[in-house]
């Protein structure tokens, strides 16, 4: 039986290429890389509570694998350069398929799976990619594109006799109806609505992601998740007030703090929590409160109190404040302002 490494993302097509296959009789291990950008598969309030129910429907094995560093680095300085925002695709394709390849040496699996679609993405799904892609990977022919397969010249997997060409497809384009019909034919019902996952393609994010690299060089993973979620300003080179948005994200900042950050609410009324990274003189510290004013149930007040609190000090500061207004607030938002972007933070 021929043995094979699938990258699964959870998405449609990659579950797709893995049940065709298995309906070819190919034992399958699939493999999803995770990165700080892509959807948290431990986050049920973001994603399945099950994130893959077609392996315990259709029977095959799912690794996880965190790209971590290495995926950051290619982040800061692609090779083959970003997409439309922070997305470096290709030299994203190029670290999985090369990682996938170590896998598949490990386990003594024969060739590589992916659900790729030719023309579904601009940047790393085009013909004259998908070569570079394989040649920089180390993965020439060994790579099987299931749903695309019948574009493409026969891969190793096909020329040896391990599966039959004849029943894979020839998809192409950016519509799923072919996909969603075939889903249909194979009995996969439980998949998610087609959509964007890595939240590099997203301009809010991207632009918050390339000022955070522009003004905190020495940055960890808690900057990089902290940027999912708040409105984000910035209060001086070193200092950036984050604000939640609702209960759920004033609860994940207060769990992204440390003893030594700054946090602010408005007590006795509905309000934000407010976090102040870095080391903030009282010019910062009234900025932020000035705007965790603005955002909470207080802000039609003329004054109102604002509450600091630091773990490591154990104690409560109150700082009376005229709430901050529209030209303060866009005055220090973290926005690409010449660029018109949906107002979604």
């Amino acid at each position: 039986m021929a043995k094979a490494i699938a990258l699964l993302s959870g998405g449609l097509d990659s579950t797709l290429a893995i049940l065709v296959l298995l309906r070819q009789g190919v034992e399958i291990t699939a493999v999803t890389y995770l990165t700080h950008f892509g959807c948290d598969i431990s986050d049920t309030s973001s994603c399945s509570k099950n994130p893959f129910p077609a392996a315990d429907k259709f029977g095959f094995t799912v690794k996880l694998s965190h790209l971590a560093d290495k995926f950051l680095a290619i982040v800061k300085d692609p090779k083959h350069g970003h997409g439309k925002n922070m997305n470096p695709c290709i030299d994203c394709r190029i670290l999985m398929l090369r990682e996938a390849k170590e896998l598949m040496d490990l386990t003594g699996a024969d060739f590589l799976v992916t659900g790729e679609v030719l023309g579904q993405r601009p940047m790393s799904q085009r013909r004259e990619t998908f070569p570079v892609i394989d040649r920089e990977a180390g993965v020439e022919g060994l790579v099987l594109r299931p749903l695309s397969a019948k574009l493409f010249k026969s891969s190793t997997a096909e020329t040896k006799g391990m599966v039959d060409r004849e029943r894979l497809y020839g998809f192409s384009g950016r519509t799923r109806k072919p996909q969603m019909a075939l889903a249909e034919e194979l009995g996969l019902t439980d998949y998610p609505a087609p959509a964007g996952g890595c939240l590099l393609t997203d301009p809010v994010y991207s632009y918050r992601l390339k000022e955070l690299f522009q003004h905190n060089p020495g940055h960890d993973i808690r900057d990089i998740n902290l940027l999912q979620m708040g409105r984000h300003f910035r209060a001086s080179k070193e200092c950036k007030v984050i604000i939640g948005r609702n209960h759920e994200e004033n609860e994940r900042i207060e769990s992204l703090s440390n003893e030594n950050d700054y946090l602010m609410s408005v007590e006795n009324f509905g309000s934000p929590l407010t976090l102040i990274t870095g080391a903030p003189d009282s010019n910062v510290v009234k900025l932020a409160a000035a705007l965790t004013a603005r955002y909470s149930d207080a802000k039609h007040l003329p004054i109102v109190e604002v509450t600091l609190k630091r773990a490591v000090d154990r104690a409560d500061k109150k700082i009376p404040v005229h709430p901050a207004d529209n030209s303060l607030l866009n005055s220090y938002r973290i926005e690409n302002k010449h660029k018109k972007i949906p107002a979604r933070v």
